[in-house]
């Protein structure tokens, strides 16, 4: 621990957990002590490599929930409460080509448009394609290259109707959300 008193400051930011007008300081803050510039360091190596995680890891298994209920309702001398319902049901993941599977999000079949999670294998690559509507792409982890430009996670990408994406591939594996027309083509 950082003999700073600003060490949990320092952690919070580095989670990215600080409001906005908290943020600043800590930056401030840190960028001038030594030992918060190592403890925001050495979270950061850590925070980093959770990202390339995938979301089903994070997800702790309804075990674990129940179990964690359970012990609340009897610390705190109470019947446990039942999980909320689902409201929505997550789709499964689907293999459409080596290396690419996809989850569905939404479909509008009369505007021919879908959003979907799409996640790509290291060495995974998408056939050349003319955007046949809007295409827009966030990426959430790993790198991804479309055409010349290398995508990191929180990049944006916007593909206007009728550009062409000669070469979409990933290195290292990646997760993006896609929102795409259904009426690209293919070459």
């Amino acid at each position: 621990m950082s003999p700073c008193a600003q060490s949990e400051a320092t952690c919070a930011y580095a989670l990215q957990a600080l409001p906005a007008d908290e943020a600043a300081a800590a930056q401030a803050h840190i960028a001038v002590c030594a030992d918060c510039r190592r403890e925001f360091d050495e979270m950061r190596a850590v925070t980093d490599r959770l990202v390339a995680w995938p979301t089903d890891v994070l997800r702790p298994p309804a075990s674990l929930q129940q179990r964690l209920a359970q012990r609340l309702a009897e610390e705190a001398g109470q019947a446990p409460a039942p999980p909320p319902p689902r409201r929505w049901s997550e789709p499964d993941w689907q293999d459409v080509a080596p290396g690419i599977a996809c989850k569905l999000l939404a479909n509008d079949a009369e505007a021919h448009r879908v959003s979907m999670l799409v996640r790509l294998a290291p060495g995974a690559s998408y056939p050349p394609h003319t955007h046949a509507g809007v295409e827009e792409l966030h990426l959430l982890d790993g790198e991804l290259w479309i055409n010349a430009r290398k995508l990191f996670p929180g990049d944006y990408n916007y593909g206007p109707p009728g550009a062409i994406d000669e070469r979409v591939w990933s290195e290292t594996g990646c997760t993006c959300v896609l929102v795409t027309s259904t009426l690209d083509v293919l070459q």
